[in-house]
């Protein structure tokens, strides 16, 4: 039996009144696939993750602290964990990222409805209930930069100096992750995963929620991987979160510049990642498009980089890789 009859037959045993036609809804980075089933006005969504590859248990979890929260997160309605098949509602399918990029648009409320709502979401943690976003994970994300962006797509082999400054750049940046106070960590907090709903925002592709540092989500969600803005609007709304979390009592600094220096070392812990794991799609899982966005990344690391004295080497590094020059940068 192939994997689409597998999935109408289960589908069958969940909606047995419902004529299922599955329809692609979406696919990501991983080996999940989304589908529609439609039924006149009523609609559901599918996840197929096959279990030789992934594993939906971490979903269902999350999915039911998002319900705790009162967020507005896909309901699990039916589940074969055994055979990689959740039945979940449907959030619609209009993105953040396709909103966003209409013409005239203003983002402002949304990202307002997104801060709140993970603002929401970070006032419901509690520890030991989602994995730690601990040092080993931390470092292993990083490594991906050197191992798969620069070895693997630019070819590069650090020699003995450029592989110092990199480590030295990465225990400083780890040094300031894991000094952040800790919360519900959603990971991939981005245009791309929230929905345009009532209420707003719906959320998705939620399944490796850790907890871990208080300005990770805020950076995703501000320094996106499909999108960029000025440094107006980031900063803009980042100070909006940052007074409702202030206001909720989580635990931010009360100085914003301090905060905003957490989120931009926080950030640059993701952007590094990304570049490798954007770099590993393309190489070791044939997902090409993906390196089309690494320019935005480096721009974003670069522009940390050349903000701290501390990361100064680093950013010489940076620019020697692509034969640009270093750009003269303010310092803390």
């Amino acid at each position: 039996m192939d994997r689409l009859t597998e999935i109408e037959t289960w589908l069958r045993t969940c909606l047995p009144d419902v004529a299922a036609k599955l329809e692609p809804a979406s696919a990501d980075a991983s080996f999940r696939r989304y589908f529609r089933v439609r039924d006149g006005d009523r609609s559901w969504i599918v996840m197929d993750a096959p279990p030789e590859h992934e594993d939906c248990r971490p979903f269902v979890h999350v999915a039911g602290l998002m319900a705790e929260a009162g967020l507005h997160a896909p309901r699990v309605l039916a589940q074969d964990l055994d055979r990689g098949l959740l039945l979940l509602t449907d959030l619609g399918n209009t993105t953040y990222l396709t909103a966003l990029r209409e013409p005239g648009v203003d983002p402002i409320p949304l990202f307002d409805a997104a801060s709140s709502a993970l603002v929401q979401w970070q006032r419901s943690s509690r520890e030991g209930v989602l994995p730690p976003y601990d040092e080993a994970l931390l470092r292993r994300e990083l490594m991906l930069f050197p191992e798969w962006y620069l070895g693997r797509h630019l070819g590069i082999v650090l020699d003995a100096r450029q592989t110092e400054v990199v480590q030295h750049a990465f225990a400083a940046i780890l040094e300031n992750n894991l000094a952040q106070p800790r919360v519900f960590v959603h990971r991939d907090f981005m245009p791309r995963n929230l929905m345009v709903s009532d209420p707003n925002p719906g959320i998705l592709d939620f399944q490796d929620a850790v907890f871990g540092p208080i300005s990770y989500d805020v950076a995703s969600l501000y320094r996106d991987a499909f999108l960029s803005w000025d440094e107006t609007v980031v900063l803009d709304g980042t100070i909006r979160y940052w007074e409702k979390a202030r206001k909720a009592g989580l635990p931010v600094h009360a100085d914003f510049g301090l905060f905003w220096r957490d989120v931009e070392w926080m950030g640059l812990q993701r952007h590094l990642k990304v570049l490798g794991i954007f770099a590993r799609l393309h190489y070791r899982d044939g997902k090409s498009g993906y390196l089309e966005d690494t320019p935005r990344f480096l721009a974003y690391v670069r522009a940390t980089a050349t903000r701290y004295r501390q990361l100064g080497p680093f950013g010489v590094i940076l620019d020697s890789l692509d034969a640009r020059a270093p750009t003269a940068g303010y310092t803390f």
